[in-house]
């Protein structure tokens, strides 16, 4: 019997809702008790939207696939959004789910051709991709994507607004609170219920009538398209986009943010995301800027090892180290 609680990795009712509600006071309210700290907004929001890119990334898993190429479908969908907001004037409150669709399309094509392909061998067909479509944006569509240079993007909210940045970030809250819930009550319903048969028994899961191939289709669909927002949010954040958007780091930081905060768990890639972003930039400020990296290769190490099932795994190590204790005392 599967336990959709353990798998979602939100443990009981009571502590969901604690946890939700907290992470939304804080959400709300950061920006208001520290007034209008542009530095603090930056992080805040690139915050928020990689936790809907990690949280996008952490959904393959689902079904035991993986991902190293997820760049692909990041930039994919910031350069499609990107074009048609500045072509055609439409609001990026509108383009940012073209952009998505775009990702989507291309990761139907990727996954029509690799989706049987089963752990790693998938993940490295995607690294494969993320660097041709590098490749292909700087050499051969430079005429499109500027080359190196990049080209300039609509700002998700005009400057000219009264507060813009404080707007940008709710909506960007807003967006991610979305699409968790809708992560959520997919992973509730049959379909997460068959993710976890295929991830357990592939076998079994055909036995019972489950298609394997169909489902991971519809997880690598689902993950591209709302990797593909993410990037489309991320690039009408910052005002304009490179080639850049699909390096070798930006694969890999979802894939850091949900192995630090728990691996195929709703909540890991938020607590991750969390986690990493206010020890990385927390260091920048004291002027750490090189040694970070080192600090958190070394923080992803330890939880690897003392931590396998993340830092949402926490509490329940606490627990049950105090109640060892406990028992000692008895």
């Amino acid at each position: 019997m599967i336990d959709m609680n353990k798998t979602l990795g939100i443990g009981s009712k009571r502590a969901r809702l604690l946890g939700v509600i907290l992470l939304l006071l804080l959400a709300v309210t950061l920006p208001l008790i520290f007034g209008m700290n542009l530095y603090l907004l930056t992080v805040l929001v690139l915050m928020v939207i990689f936790i809907i890119y990690a949280s996008s990334w952490n959904f393959l898993t689902y079904t035991g696939q993986g991902s190293l190429g997820h760049a692909a479908f990041f930039g994919l969908g910031g350069y499609a959004s990107a074009i048609v907001a500045s072509a055609s004037g439409l609001s990026p409150y509108i383009t940012i789910f073209i952009g998505g669709g775009m990702a989507a399309l291309v990761g139907l094509f990727i996954g029509i051709i690799c989706v049987r392909l089963k752990e790693w061998f998938l993940a490295m067909v995607t690294f494969g991709f993320a660097i041709i479509i590098q490749t292909l944006m700087v050499s051969q569509f430079a005429d499109i994507s500027g080359g190196w240079d990049g080209i300039a993007a609509p700002r998700l909210v005009p400057s000219s607004i009264p507060n813009y940045q404080l707007i940008e970030y709710y909506s960007i809250v807003l967006i991610a609170v979305f699409v968790i819930l809708l992560f959520y009550f997919i992973l509730k319903s049959k379909i997460g219920l068959a993710f976890a048969a295929i991830r357990e028994n592939e076998i079994e899961a055909r036995a019972a009538g489950i298609d394997p191939v169909k489902y991971r289709l519809f997880a690598f669909l689902v993950s591209a398209y709302f990797s593909g927002v993410a990037g489309a949010l991320e690039i009408h954040n910052l005002g304009y986009i490179t080639p850049e958007i699909f390096g070798v780091d930006i694969s890999f930081w979802p894939i850091i943010y949900s192995i630090s905060g728990g691996l195929g768990t709703l909540a890991g890639p938020i607590v991750g995301t969390i986690f990493i972003t206010f020890i990385w930039d927390g260091l920048q400020s004291f002027g750490l800027t090189y040694l970070r990296f080192v600090i958190i290769g070394l923080l992803l190490v330890l939880i690897i090892i003392f931590l396998p099932k993340g830092l949402i795994s926490l509490p329940d190590k606490i627990k049950g180290y105090l109640g060892k204790r406990q028992k000692k005392v008895q």
